[in-house]
C-alpha cells in the first residue's frame, strides 16, 4: 500500500498542509484496512491513520505503510483529529468534497477554527483506475470464482425453477467458497429480461425464455462482474439473431482494447453495430464501467465519456438489447488494458448455451 501512499502524494493539491481521506473505499485502498471506521490524514512526509477503539487490533494487522493511532468514547473523532492536525502542523487541509457531507464540512470546520478547509473533489478521480499487481491478482481470483459461479448454476437451469431460486444459489456458492457477493445478483427471464437491472422474483422459467444472470464475488477487496445470458429450453431463429448480434459486438469491443483508444470510440462501434440491425434504440446504457474496489469504479466507456484506455486499467464490456415484451441478452466481460493489448478475466462461455 505504499505505492498507493506515493501516488497520492504526487497528487497532492497545491496550497494546502495535508489531505484528509475519509471515504471507506479511498482508505483501504492507502492502508490495506478493512473495517469500517478509519480516516487517513497524509501530508508529503507523514501519514497517520486514525480509528476508534474497536478497531485498535485490527488496525495494527492490517495498516503497514503509516503510524496507527485510535481513541475511545467518549471522545470523538473531530476532537481527536484536532490534536493531530495541530501535532503534525497542518493550517489548510484538503477534503475530498464529492464524499464530505456538508453537514459534516460545517462540523469539522467548527471543531478546527485554526485550519482552513480547502476543497480537493477531483483529488480521487482516477487516481485508482491503474491497478496495482496485488490488485490485479485480486481480481483474477474474483473473476476465476464467477466463473466457476456461472459453471455451477447453470447445471440448475430448467423449467419449472425460479429466478429467486437461481439467485439464491449464486450467491451461496459465492460465499461458500470464502468470498462475499460483489452485489446483489440480477436475474431475470422471459420477458423481464428486457429489464437491464431487473430483481430476481418468484417467476419460475418457461421453455423459450431467455436467462440473464449479472452477478460478481468480491476477494481481497477486489470485485468481479459477470453477465451471460442462455435460452431455456427452445431457441428460436429470433433469439439467435438476437443473441448473436450481442455476442459479434461483444466481441468485436473486446479485442479493440487497447492503450490510446477513446471510451466513446468503442462504445460508438458497438452501437453503430447494433444499428445496422435496427437494433440501437433497445442499448440505453453505457458499454461498460471502471472495475475494482467498487464495482462501478471510475471511469466509463460512453458516449460522453473522456477516458481514454491505459495499460492497468480495469473494465467491464457488456452491450445490450432489451426488447419489450420479448426479452433482452447481456454479456459481460471484465478485461484489463496490458501494454499491448487486453486480458480477458473472465472465461465463461459465451457462445448461445441453450439449456438444460
Amino acid at each position: 500500500m505504499s505505492l498507493a501512499l506515493d501516488r497520492l502524494r504526487l497528487l497532492l493539491p497545491d496550497g494546502v498542509d495535508a489531505v484528509l481521506v475519509a471515504n471507506p473505499v479511498n482508505v483501504g485502498w492507502l492502508t490495506g484496512f478493512t473495517g469500517s471506521s478509519g480516516v487517513v490524514i497524509a501530508t508529503a512526509k507523514e501519514a497517520v491513520f486514525v480509528t476508534d477503539s474497536r478497531y485498535t487490533l485490527q488496525a495494527a494487522e492490517e495498516v503497514g505503510n503509516m503510524s496507527t493511532e485510535s481513541f475511545a468514547s467518549p471522545v470523538e473523532l473531530a476532537d481527536y483529529l484536532a490534536e493531530v492536525l495541530a501535532r503534525l502542523g497542518v493550517t489548510r487541509l484538503g477534503l475530498d468534497a464529492s464524499s464530505t457531507t456538508h453537514a459534516q464540512w460545517e462540523k469539522w470546520q467548527a471543531k478546527w477554527p485554526a485550519v482552513t478547509l480547502v476543497p480537493a473533489s477531483s483529488l480521487f478521480d482516477g487516481l485508482r483506475m491503474i491497478k496495482f499487481p496485488d490488485e490485479l491478482a485480486g481480481l483474477r481470483e474474483a473473476c476465476a470464482l464467477a466463473d466457476a459461479a456461472f459453471d455451477h448454476v447453470r447445471r440448475l437451469i430448467q423449467v419449472g425453477v425460479s429466478e429467486f431460486d437461481l439467485n439464491l444459489e449464486l450467491e451461496f456458492f459465492i460465499r461458500r467458497n470464502g468470498a462475499e457477493i460483489a452485489f446483489e445478483p440480477i436475474v431475470v427471464s422471459g420477458e423481464r429480461s428486457a429489464r437491464p437491472h431487473g430483481r430476481a422474483s418468484e417467476k419460475k422459467l418457461e421453455v423459450g425464455d431467455f436467462l440473464t444472470m449479472d452477478f460478481g464475488a468480491k476477494w481481497r477487496g477486489m470485485n468481479s462482474d459477470l453477465t451471460r445470458t442462455v435460452v431455456v429450453g427452445d431457441a428460436t431463429a429470433r433469439h439467435r439473431e438476437l443473441y448473436d448480434t450481442v455476442l459479434s459486438a461483444q466481441i468485436e469491443a473486446v479485442e479493440s482494447v487497447r492503450p490510446g483508444v477513446r471510451a466513446r470510440d468503442l462504445d460508438a462501434r458497438v452501437r453503430e453495430r447494433f444499428a445496422e440491425k435496427g437494433w440501437d434504440v433497445f442499448f440505453g446504457h453505457s458499454l461498460g464501467h471502471g472495475l475494482g474496489r467498487v464495482v462501478h469504479d471510475s471511469g466509463r466507456l460512453a458516449a460522453t465519456s473522456d477516458d481514454v484506455l491505459e495499460p492497468g486499467q480495469v473494465w467491464t464490456i457488456e452491450p445490450g438489447i432489451y426488447i419489450p415484451g420479448f426479452g433482452g441478452v447481456r454479456i459481460e466481460d471484465d478485461v484489463v488494458v496490458t501494454a499491448d493489448g487486453v486480458e480477458v478475466l473472465t472465461h465463461a462461455p459465451k457462445e448461445l448455451l441453450v439449456l438444460p
